[in-house]
């Protein structure tokens, strides 16, 4: 183990392909270092008293008047004069996104990028990619010295306030470039590891959200069925765009119709909280579909985390109650605004924050059902109807005082409830990230329609399969509609960041 913490000069580089590689050397070589320091005190050296730190690289550039910018775009530019860093993690993740992000940059404001050093630190178990438990083979002398040896994660460094627009300036006029520091990123990428079973790099740009298994188990049965040869010409070009499929334990299958290969992973004993299956591409626009389980506290969790890795869009597909006499069990609810009674984005995104319906998600999954149901026009309203959902934190809602809650449900005109959309939807508004909902009718107890298994068995097997193709065609018309069209200025602030 070297004694002393790598050295990198600060360096000025104009071309992003270089300041990622400069980011990728100065990331791994203080990484590593950490690692063999950890290694070694773990072995034998307990007794070091000497602090062994290592430092998350940074990103600045400085700008001295405004360019003229592309109006038309929702990132990629600074808000006015001035200096502005973030530090980073990941490059070798996140080095498509990373050199996206400062392309844009040198278009708009013509910047050369400092990268360097930071004084952030680098928590010991944040330099292992994996989430090994470190403290798990130490003895009780060794867990003593540990936090004297080496730096662990503080939360004072992880929160949100960048993104909540509760960012208070240190004083030195360096404005922040990005949405999240390089801990606040290193902490989601080891928690989703934690709910999910698979690792960050499997997570794809596009991703599904549900509160029901068997939209997982028809998800799983189409990631096989797509991994399987064809002899179709135009069903293999069709399949062969998405090159493996990823269960959790990492488990994947890789496509047969590009490559034969033996399968990887190892599924676990139990799913996870949270599990997620990934239909993967290679440049990462694939389709992630995550079972989040049943209320908001979830919701909230898992887009927390997932928001990180910056995904194109996200949309719920679930079940919601419907409030309207006129829906039918399997009906579809297309949302285009939201009555946030989940309470638990409270303190982080204010009730008076309108969550906007955002036109290109919204057109896309309305063209989704319509291609898929085979209705356009006047017989699709048969099928969908596009109102409020209202989503509650109360899953025995209907065992309250009715009067109150149905009055709020007819003043807000809500034609559905649930328990994870509103939060789905504002967290998207939050983390800047393009969302939609489209559930399915599962119940109507407002008019004796209650979510019983003898009521639901029909609804169930015949609505699943095709709400599912919904949802997997909508994020396929979103990734053929282009990126900038698609990261929509509704989502900007006053002083926004330059990274998307």
């Amino acid at each position: 183990m070297s004694e002393k913490e790598p050295v990198h000069p600060t360096r000025l580089i104009s071309d992003p392909v270089e300041a990622v590689e400069y980011l990728k050397k100065i990331y791994e070589a203080n990484t590593a270092y950490l690692r063999a320091a950890f290694d070694s005190f773990s072995g034998e050296d307990a007794h070091v008293t000497r602090r062994i730190s290592g430092r998350y690289p940074f990103i600045r550039i400085t700008t001295e008047d405004i360019t003229q910018l592309d109006t038309r775009l929702s990132y990629g530019f600074v808000s006015g004069p001035g200096t502005y860093q973030t530090t980073v993690t990941r490059p070798d993740l996140f080095a498509n996104y990373y050199v996206e992000q400062l392309r844009r940059l040198t278009i708009n404001h013509g910047v050369s990028f400092e990268i360097g050093v930071s004084n952030e630190l680098i928590p010991v178990h944040f330099a292992y990619k994996n989430g090994v438990y470190l403290e798990g083979g130490l003895d009780q002398m060794h867990l003593r010295a540990m936090r004297t040896v080496f730096d662990v994660p503080d939360l004072r460094s992880m929160d949100d306030s960048i993104v909540n627009g509760t960012y208070a300036d240190s004083g030195d006029d360096v404005r922040p470039l990005a949405l999240f520091t390089g801990p606040r990123v290193d902490y989601s990428l080891h928690r989703l590891r934690h709910y999910t079973a698979t690792s960050p790099e499997n997570f794809q740009n596009y991703v599904l959200f549900t509160n029901y298994q068997f939209y997982i188990d028809e998800f799983v049965e189409l990631g096989h069925q797509l991994m399987s040869a064809t002899n179709d010409p135009d069903e293999r070009a069709y399949r062969s765009q998405y090159s493996s499929f990823v269960e959790p334990g990492n488990v994947t299958t890789w496509n047969a119709n590009i490559e034969v290969r033996t399968s990887e992973g190892m599924a676990p004993s139990r799913l996870p909280q949270m599990p997620a299956y990934h239909l993967v591409r290679s440049d990462g626009s694939g389709i992630t579909m995550v079972n989040i389980g049943v209320g908001p506290s979830n919701a909230k969790t898992i887009t927390d985390h997932i928001a990180v890795l910056r995904p194109h869009a996200w949309i719920m597909l679930g079940h919601c109650a419907g409030l309207r006499n006129s829906q039918r069990l399997g009906d579809y609810v297309l949302a285009h605004g939201y009555v946030r009674e989940d309470h638990v984005l409270d303190a982080d995104l204010p009730l008076w924050v309108p969550v906007p319906p955002l036109a290109e998600v919204q057109v896309a999954i309305e063209n989704a059902v319509a291609e898929v149901t085979q209705l356009g026009d006047y017989e699709l309203k048969r099928v969908m109807r596009t109102g409020t959902v209202m989503t509650v934190d109360n899953r025995n809602w209907e065992l309250c005082d009715h009067r109150e809650p149905v009055q709020r449900m007819s003043q807000s005109r809500a034609i559905g409830l649930d328990m994870e959309s509103a939060t789905i939807a504002a967290n998207g508004f939050r983390f800047r990230v393009p969302y939609g909902t489209l559930l399915c009718v599962s119940d109507k107890p407002l008019h004796g329609e209650l979510k019983l298994p003898g009521m639901a068995d029909r609804f169930y097997r015949e609505r699943v399969d095709q709400h599912l193709k919904i949802g997997i065609k909508t994020m396929e018309l979103l990734r053929d509609s282009g990126l900038d069209r698609l990261h929509s200025r509704k989502l900007r602030c006053f002083n926004e960041v330059a990274f998307q």
